[in-house]
């Protein structure tokens, strides 16, 4: 009895540690006021002004961009590196995988400062393109850890027989063995969206004047302040992403009642 009560208090816990300060940001969303230590009534005006300031749309503009375009980018790579690892030797497909699971292991810091330094070494202006090219490559790592295990799961004789049935090598690819790595293909890109949209550390090293992501911009504020219309954007992608989660979560249910 008292083992199940503690357990419950302790899941609790975690979930008020958790959800706590998300809580807090959403409540600060509607406060009138515009510091955090005084409540001014409940209000909308922030939401309103949040499309009304084009510092923030922008950034918010430029971090889905990145995120969509680095991530669409890496997809592509990833799995035809995934293709050519898989036909490697056992030793040479250790070798690689061993190699492409450094990046993740690496810090930021490391990853963020290598980027810069390269882009300086070679005369590569910074800007929107040295933050698409340092998010495309810590991005790929990710979706090879996601595309191939499933490759690995392939049976290579569907695609010979493919082959042999007249099939060219690429309308072979798409028919046969794409069907079954897209799972894996789609959970690479959402991984690689997420950690683009999420990063702050190296696009701070590898952006140029004027460019900013929501992370960088966030950062720049912290020093005068945050503005309460970050508070109301925070608030809109929170609610975005649970109603996403929400819905896809019961799309498969549906799909099991229906059967």
């Amino acid at each position: 009895m008292i083992r199940t009560v503690s357990k419950k208090i302790y899941i609790i816990l975690i979930f008020i540690f958790l959800y706590a300060p998300i809580a807090t940001l959403m409540i600060l969303s509607f406060n009138a006021s515009r510091t955090r230590a005084k409540w001014g009534g409940v209000t909308l005006r922030w939401y309103s002004s949040l499309f009304d300031n084009r510092e923030i749309i922008q950034a918010l503009w430029n971090t889905l961009f990145i995120a969509f375009v680095s991530s669409f980018i890496a997809v592509v790579i990833g799995t035809v590196a995934c293709i050519a690892i898989n036909h490697m030797g056992k030793r040479k497909r250790a070798v690689i995988m061993g190699i492409t699971n450094i990046p993740m292991l690496n810090a930021d810091i490391v990853t963020g400062i290598s980027l810069m330094l390269l882009f300086i070494s070679l005369g590569i202006k910074f800007g929107m393109g040295t933050i698409l090219l340092a998010h495309i490559t810590f991005n790929i790592p990710y979706v090879i850890l996601c595309v191939m295990p499933r490759m690995k799961q392939l049976n290579p004789s569907t695609y010979e027989a493919a082959l042999d049935l007249g099939a060219s090598p690429i309308y072979a690819f798409f028919k046969v063995v794409f069907p079954d790595i897209l799972p894996g293909v789609l959970s690479g890109f959402l991984m690689a969206f997420t950690m683009s949209l999420d990063d702050f550390i190296i696009t701070h090293f590898t952006k140029g004047a004027g460019v900013d992501t929501l992370s960088t911009k966030i950062y720049t504020e912290v020093k005068k302040g945050i503005k309460p219309e970050m508070y109301a954007l925070s608030t809109i992608i929170f609610v975005t992403v649970l109603l996403l989660l929400l819905l896809i979560n019961k799309a498969p249910k549906e799909k099991n009642l229906a059967q």
